[in-house]
């Protein structure tokens, strides 16, 4: 196999065959270096519960819509995987698996990418870096502080109840996962405490149709991020809370408090088996329900406009109410004996050694287009649309991307050959 490629993609997941797809309907020469094997993260560091929060007629990898019997349905963790192989498998891309790459730098006297990787040296004329944005899982230094005879593991480990320890469980963030992990405890009967943050949170139905259903139609999801109201902060943005879980549902925090989990606020400090908690656990729940009644207001200034017929429903009622927050529990009283820090990921691009990335590390790009010649980025959570991290709106980013660095390779010919006719010419 050869070494130069006139394309190498860095990351072998969702945005990495997307954008193999496309390359190869283009017949440009390209391979793909996946650290892991195809399907990786989600079958490995989903819990076994896990679903997608949207419905399936989303899932729409180029070439490959979703193929099954279910649009309005969910896929579980394993029916994900099987539909990105089944992807893989449709136009079989060059991708070596098992291979990392732990360099990446430009060659400026051969105007070429040298990648450095556990199989050796690899050069190329361009290269797309689609490793997506979660990379490195964010634990707060907090967590040094907790009694070691006390289980923590983050998100991405856990796997299902009867694999923690007996005893309560502490879970930290109300992100989509810390709320989905919660409601899996909460059903297996586990007593949960769940320190709650700023994360939104979502309808799952209204007026007749699923909410994704409603903001596609409204064409939420083909909005660039230029023209976003929050476009300097969408990015860093927690998802809204909700889950496809049996069919789809709301996820109501007020609901689980009603029927025995115990919320607080948000974890402030760590003291030996002390937890302390900031007093805004009522502060968290009104924010989250303001946000998802904004966008039932939103929907129906829309159906109002557009003169649609939809069922009205009656107003939101919340169920619970806390009365007086706890500023501080007791480890050994509430026999917490695991803690599960639903806090994010980090990125980690240390491996690329170009000066593409801005004061917090994020990648300089427009669309995926770095101001680095022949560097593109793909698969970042909102690198162009809400879809662009995610199997809706992946298809039209590799396309963007493929058209792009098609051009530029043709100027790049283009330009080769006028040196050498010139070169003729003068001789």
């Amino acid at each position: 196999m050869s070494s130069h490629h006139s394309v190498v993609v860095v990351g072998g997941g969702q945005a990495g065959l997307a954008m193999s797809y496309c390359l190869k309907e283009r017949g440009i020469d390209h391979l793909i270096f996946e650290k892991n094997q195809i399907g990786y993260a989600w079958r490995e560091k989903r819990w076994d519960s896990f679903c997608l929060v949207t419905p399936n007629w989303q899932c729409q990898l180029p070439g490959f819509p979703y193929p099954g019997s279910d649009p309005q349905g969910f896929m579980v963790k394993d029916e994900i995987v099987q539909y990105i192989e089944a992807f893989a498998a449709a136009f079989e891309p060059p991708i070596r698996e098992g291979v990392a790459v732990s360099r990446l730098w430009k060659d400026e006297t051969h105007n070429r990418f040298e990648l450095e990787t556990s199989i050796g040296s690899y050069t190329a004329d361009q290269v797309v870096i689609a490793t997506g944005g979660y990379h490195r899982p964010k634990i707060p230094r907090m967590a040094e502080r907790l009694p070691s005879t006390v289980q923590q593991i983050h998100a991405s480990e856990y796997k299902n109840p009867d694999a923690l320890p007996p005893g309560a469980v502490l879970v930290v963030g109300t992100g989509q996962s810390g709320c989905q992990i919660a409601e899996d405890l909460h059903l297996a009967g586990r007593t949960v405490h769940l320190s709650v943050g700023s994360a939104p949170r979502s309808p799952r139905r209204y007026r007749g149709k699923d909410v994704v259903d409603w903001l596609d139609q409204m064409g939420y999801y083909d909005l660039p991020i230029d023209e976003h109201p929050q476009k300097d902060k969408v990015r860093a943005k927690a998802n809204h809370y909700l889950t496809g879980r049996d069919g789809g549902r709301e996820i109501d925090l007020r609901q689980f408090a009603q029927e025995g989990m115990q919320l607080h606020g948000r974890l402030q400090r760590i003291d030996g088996t002390a937890l302390q908690f900031n007093p805004d656990l009522k502060q968290n729940l009104d924010q989250a329900d303001a946000v998802c009644e904004s966008i039932k207001q939103t929907i129906d200034k829309f159906i109002a406009k557009n003169h649609l017929d939809a069922p009205t429903e009656p107003p939101y009622q919340p169920v619970w109410h806390p009365t007086e927050e706890q500023p501080a529990i007791d480890m050994a009283t509430a026999n917490i004996q695991t803690v599960i820090w639903c806090t994010g990921y980090e990125t980690d691009y240390s491996w690329v050694d170009m000066p593409v990335f801005n004061g917090k590390g994020y990648p300089s790009h427009e669309r995926g287009v770095t101001p680095l010649w022949g560097l593109y980025f793909l698969g970042l959570p909102w690198l162009y649309t809400w879809g662009s991290g995610r199997f809706s709106g992946i298809a039209r980013d590799a396309v963007h991307l493929a058209d792009y660095l098609t051009a530029r390779r043709r100027i790049s010919t283009n330009n080769a050959w006028s040196v050498v006719n010139e070169f003729l010419l003068g001789s």
